[in-house]
């Protein structure tokens, strides 16, 4: 009786030899309870704990980079390691529709890392589901307030640094005990059924911005050139008022040395203007036919044109 005893209390002592140590990794963090009830946690490295159930070990992996997919889904080819992307089935994940009413595929992988061991293992009963929901309705979100082409051009970026923001001020709220470290949009394309017609819609709205800015550069060059033109107009129009201006001046000033000249001697003046308009006028009016008082025949002709031709 009393060597079974002894192998009896042999086999405890074992047993709790075994349970009394445990051992975590580097990148690990040990949470310990006792009675169920949470009592602290420890670092990488050999610890002691009470046997028999009275204290419980969970090992998370704090320093380990986990990531969720959405849209698709990694999968291992076996030969080589390589890894192929899954798309069939998780339509549901990517299709969305954005602020103009376009549906487009988003798909995107969320990086996080387990903070605090404590709150991720006790304060939600499934942090990964709820970390899955709480992205896709941030995700869902920011599309749904974006143009359908900022979402699939420029915008992306944006996106993806909103969308972790979003989803860690979620799992904050939550007490999570998740850090959110990147949101990374993998593919963000039209629906494969409505992909031709999207790729018409953009050619037709590439042609309007070119057509746009075609018409800036013409705007950029004719207004330019007009306002050349007109200041070349006006420039002109000045220089022909000065001379305008001048010349009647010069004319007024004539009017006024002639009108002194009458006033001293009117008959004289009369007939010098009276003759200096005779050799202005005479030499363009061609052929001249001289008749004398009372005769009804030429007496002789006058080719002051051709003298005047002749003269100058």
């Amino acid at each position: 009786m009393s060597i079974n005893l002894l192998v009896a209390a042999l086999i405890l002592g074992g047993m709790a030899a075994q349970n009394l140590f445990y051992t975590a990794q580097p990148e690990e963090r040990a949470v310990i309870t006792r009675f169920g009830a949470v009592i602290g946690q420890t670092g990488p490295g050999l610890h002691f704990k009470l046997p028999f159930g009275i204290d419980e070990v969970q090992k998370v992996a704090t320093e380990r980079v986990l990531k969720q997919e959405f849209g698709f889904r990694m999968e291992s080819s076996g030969e080589g390691g390589r890894n192929r992307a899954l798309t069939e089935g998780y339509e549901e994940e990517r299709e969305m529709l954005t602020g103009d009413l376009n549906m487009i595929d988003v798909s995107w992988v969320v990086q996080y890392q387990i903070q605090d061991p404590i709150k991720y293992l006790h304060q939600l009963r499934e942090p990964e589901r709820t970390l899955r929901d709480a992205s896709e309705a941030v995700m869902r979100h920011l599309v749904g307030n974006r143009l359908a082409r900022d979402v699939l051009t420029t915008g992306r970026a944006e996106i993806s640094l909103l969308a972790r923001d979003g989803i860690q001020e979620a799992m904050n709220g939550y007490n999570s005990g998740l850090r959110i470290t990147a949101v990374e949009l993998q593919s963000v394309v039209p629906p494969q059924r409505v992909r031709s017609s999207f790729n018409e819609v953009n050619e037709a709205r590439q042609e309007r911005e070119r057509m746009i800015n075609e018409a800036i550069k013409q705007k950029n060059q004719a207004i330019p050139k007009a306002i050349g033109e007109a200041k070349r107009t006006i420039a002109e129009a000045e220089a022909y008022a000065v001379e305008r201006t001048h010349r009647a001046k010069g004319d007024v000033a004539r009017f006024q040395a002639i009108l002194k000249e009458y006033l001293l001697a009117p008959e004289v003046t009369r007939k010098r203007l009276y003759l200096e308009a005779i050799r202005e006028v005479v030499p363009k009016a061609g052929k001249i036919i001289v008749v004398q008082e009372g005769e009804s025949r030429p007496q002789s002709f006058f080719h002051l044109n051709e003298q005047g031709g002749a003269q100058k």
